[in-house]
């Protein structure tokens, strides 16, 4: 068989008696004359004249094709990769490689069909490589530009995907394709007298009409607005259900024939045209609301007041609470949450525990037959946003770091924050003779105790615990009080010497000393990411040093987590518990995603930085709670421009990383609400309507109880929305 094949090529001519197998031994292994004695099949040099040459060229032709697509391929990145190279010059290597192969053949032409196999393959796979640079381009474009949690393999079949659930189709996992039921038909036409806008005057799509504070048309995005231009209409005063605060005293407007007008109502666009010397006013019409009835039953539990307990743990104005507890039951709220505040109840001495305020606290919740979820509160009170109340740390804390300051978290200046203990001291003995940990599992264990037939009724039905500042597990990248405004990108909190040490030991088991250090170049509290060589795109965030010191970051924040919640999950066998995690949406549309880097998830546009932490939480057992549920992104468009935010994007990728591995997510809201269209985007969130699975949250927590939530306007919104989070038919007023 080896020796016909050989013959065939060095003979193609079917009408010739192929070589004898010595003359190909011969013409293969040696420099020399073939090994045959006849004289017919040499020339006078006793070389092989038409045959040999013929073979080499091709022998060399597709050698040299070879090296050069292992030049082209060194270039190009598959989808695991960084950028791709331009597509212009892969294409050039393309049309060359297909050059090279034509020209490689047979003068009878028998050489090219015998090649075209393995010229066919050699085309095929530089364009699966060409493919895969499209692809890795598009992806890394979505990841970075877009509201698409793509994984880092995704395929096209997962681009195809997102885009469909973005423009409001299902998208079942085995590929079927069809209209979501929560899309109801454009607008018609408002009527006979109104001129419908030429193309160049339709909206782009995902591009709103003007920037509208406080008002939430409803429609998923522009193209679905009727872009339709009337004359002569006079608009009435909006429905103080449709506005905020801010709008509801603007007056309407009448749009005259003649280019006179009044003042110009809020819902009218920006835009002024000129259509025959008529102006033209571009109205977008209302979408009804979703209807939430009969979709899941979803809790609803109400924190209560930050200072409810005083910091001698006595109740604050009982009957005054008592009176609200009832008002809530009576619409139907499941339940309430209470931060136990250990810088209250173990202040004065170790070990020492006053439970006595949150004991009646605790009754009154039961006479009123509300269920009850508890926050383990280690983190000061006081300083962030909503802080009505200062709460410090335990007093006896507050000695031994004025003695051993490092015990607190540290930035690069040397500033210290008394916020919350440094993950550095988890198992430190630096706390008269215990350990962080030891303190947060002995402060857990009297609570348990204390507390026991509230457990067994059933009362208490979830624990959640404090894993960092505001009791979320985060670094304390962003304070108030050392400067930070948003959007700034924040600080790395690592500069303590507990957290140095740890670093330095990750350091030398990696064989780098000098990494031993925080990043120099990483700017300050209020910083943007271009302006930094450390967060700009291509930055030294995805050098060897970045990548290996962010990944340690990280690994001491997932550490924490895990120590804290074994031990609660110790303390409280048999009782749910959860974690709360904090939205960092500003700079989510950057490369680097700064601000989440500095507050410690790993999650750059080419990572899941969520991933770890939820697999962490589900080795516990543990249910997440996320903050950035209201997502006021009308009241907010020029601020998350300038900030390149994108907390819908941000929500997406968290539920989608919790759901994943099956863990129960709820949310609450970050800033105060009280409008429908911030209940409706809390409801279009708690129960998405394009999830192919159906899934929900799990509960939700809504901050907070006060005297301005009572008002009489307000609770009336909020009983729509806990009524429709339950899943009840309400009237559309």
């Amino acid at each position: 068989m080896l020796a016909r094949f050989f013959a065939t090529i060095l003979c193609p001519d079917p009408t010739r008696s192929p070589p004898p197998i010595s003359d190909l031994l011969g013409f293969f292994f040696f420099s020399g004359a073939p090994l045959s004695p006849d004289p017919t099949r040499r020339n006078s040099a006793g070389r092989l004249p038409e045959n040999r040459p013929l073979i080499l060229r091709r022998y060399l032709d597709l050698s040299g094709v070879r090296r050069r697509e292992n030049r082209s391929v060194k270039v190009m990145v598959g989808i695991d990769g960084g950028m791709p190279t331009s597509s212009s010059s892969n294409n050039n290597r393309f049309q060359q490689h297909q050059q090279i192969q034509e020209q490689v053949g047979t003068p009878g032409g028998g050489g090219g069909r015998r090649c075209r196999p393995l010229e066919e393959k050699e085309r095929t796979k530089l364009r699966e490589r060409h493919r895969r640079a499209i692809t890795a381009r598009i992806l890394a474009g979505l990841r970075r530009h877009g509201n698409y949690n793509l994984r880092v393999r995704a395929d096209i079949n997962d681009v195809i995907s997102a885009l469909a659930r973005e423009a409001g189709w299902v998208v079942l996992p085995d590929g079927t394709t069809f209209p979501s039921r929560s899309q109801g038909p454009r607008p018609a036409a408002v009527n006979s007298t109104a001129v419908t806008s030429s193309s160049s005057h339709m909206v782009p799509q995902q591009t709103p009409t003007a920037s509208i504070r406080g008002v939430n048309s409803g429609y998923r995005n522009s193209v679905e607005y009727n872009a339709c231009h009337i004359k002569g209409v006079y608009v009435p005063n909006a429905s103080p259900y449709d506005l905020s605060t801010s709008t509801r005293s603007q007056s309407s407007s009448m749009v005259r024939d003649g280019g006179e007008q009044t003042e110009i109502h809020p819902l009218i666009s920006g835009s002024m045209d000129t259509v025959d010397d008529k102006q033209m006013v571009e109205i977008p019409q209302k979408s009804p609301e979703r209807d939430f009835s009969g979709t899941p039953y979803i809790p609803v539990y109400v924190m209560l007041p930050l200072g409810v307990v005083n910091m001698k743990c006595e109740l604050v104005d009982p009957d005054g609470l008592l009176k609200q507890l009832r008002v809530l039951k009576s619409v139907n709220v499941d339940g309430v949450v209470v931060d136990c505040w250990w810088g209250i109840v173990e202040a004065h001495a170790p070990q020492e525990y006053n439970w006595n305020g949150y004991k009646r606290l605790f009754q009154m919740v039961r006479e009123t037959k509300l269920k009850l979820r508890v926050v383990m509160s280690f983190h000061e009170c006081g300083g962030n946003v909503g802080d009505d109340v200062c709460i410090p740390l335990p007093h006896w804390v507050a000695e031994i770091g004025r003695s051993n300051p490092d015990i607190f978290f540290t930035d690069r200046e040397g500033r210290r924050n008394p916020e919350c203990l440094s993950w550095g001291i988890d198992k430190e003995r630096v706390l008269r003779g215990r350990t962080a940990i030891e303190v947060y599992f002995d402060y857990m264990r009297s609570f348990r105790i204390e507390f026991h037939e509230f457990f067994e009724d059933g009362i208490i039905s979830m624990i959640q615990v404090g894993l960092g500042p505001c009791g979320e597990l985060r670094y304390p990248a962003c304070p108030v009080k050392h400067g930070w405004r948003y959007p700034g990108i924040g600080e790395f909190q690592c500069y303590d010497q507990y957290l140095l040490k740890s670093l330095r030991k990750a350091a030398e088991a990696r064989g780098h000393s000098l990494w031993a250090r925080g990043p120099d170049n990483a700017g300050s509290y209020n910083s943007r990411p271009h302006e930094t060589s450390f967060f700009c795109d291509g930055g030294d965030y995805d050098g060897y040093y970045g990548r290996f010191f962010l990944n340690w970051y990280c690994k001491v924040l997932v550490d924490h987590g895990e120590r804290v919640l074994s031990l609660a999950k110790l303390a409280f066998d048999g009782t749910c518990i959860s974690a709360k995690l904090s939205g960092i949406h500003w700079w989510y549309k950057t490369a680097s995603h700064a601000a989440e880097l500095t507050a410690g998830f790993y999650n750059p546009c080419n990572r899941d930085g969520y991933a770890a932490i939820m697999a962490m939480l589900k080795k516990y057992g543990a249910s997440l709670n996320f903050t950035c549920a209201e997502l006021h992104l009308l009241d907010h468009a020029e601020d998350f421009q300038e900030a390149l935010a994108n907390p819908e994007g941000l929500v997406w990728q968290v539920l989608n990383a919790a759901w994943d591995v099956s863990i129960p997510v709820a949310k609450e809201n970050s800033l105060p609400c009280h409008d429908r269209v911030a209940y409706n985007k809390i409801l279009a969130n708690a129960k998405p309507s394009t999830d192919p699975d159906g899934r929900h949250l799990s509960y939700f927590t809504y901050l907070r109880l006060s005297p301005h939530l009572m008002e009489r306007h307000n609770f009336m919104e909020f009983e729509r929305f806990v009524r429709r989070m339950h899943g009840e038919a309400v009237l559309n007023l």
